[in-house]
């Protein structure tokens, strides 16, 4: 029964010493020494005085852009989209959801459509394309046409399903444009 007791004390002993706080962390520094970063110059700025708003100062200003009634809602077509619409396959919005390769003339970006509502459209853009295609925000289905939209709602591309994996058409500019997975 000793023998127990002092075994019993010595692992006591053993335990709480290992509870004991050492000395040696005290010194260890676990801030970071950040060196401040140095002032750089910068370009000169310019300034100079805003047009009087009171005064007639829509000379400097584009046009509003005008929608075809025809184009928007899917019954008309414009150059390469003549033919493009005689053989064009059926298109259902689900199957265009997901991430698209772009050939927009001699360049090429991706495309992203997904099923969330944006307007009368559904919320898509772009990335890494070039001319109108950079203003992409929605996009929706017209019958056997896919009209790209851009952040305000306007008709800036309309393509045809001329294969499983593929679209073809162009841009209001008349640039020809291909989606392909």
């Amino acid at each position: 029964m000793r023998i127990h007791h002092v075994a019993g004390g010595l692992m006591m002993a053993l335990a709480l010493a290992g509870c004991q706080r050492t000395s040696s962390m005290d010194s260890v520094n676990t801030q970071q020494n950040l060196t401040p970063l140095e002032a750089q110059p910068i370009g000169t700025v310019s300034s100079s005085q805003l047009p009087d708003p009171t005064t007639d100062t829509t000379s400097q200003f584009p046009e509003k852009p005008t929608t075809d009634t025809a184009m928007a809602t899917g019954t008309g077509t414009t150059g390469t989209g003549d033919a493009a619409a005689a053989g064009a396959l059926d298109v259902k919005k689900e199957g265009m959801v997901g991430n698209w390769r772009v050939a927009n003339g001699a360049s090429s970006c991706d495309m992203f459509l997904t099923l969330t509502n944006l307007g009368s459209g559904s919320r898509g853009g772009t990335r890494g394309c070039a001319g109108e295609l950079t203003s992409m925000g929605s996009w929706e289905v017209a019958g056997k046409q896919v009209i790209l939209k851009d952040r305000n709602g306007n008709p800036i591309a309309r393509l045809y399903k001329t294969a499983d994996t593929r679209f073809d058409g162009s841009t209001n500019s008349g640039q020809p444009v291909s989606l392909s997975r």
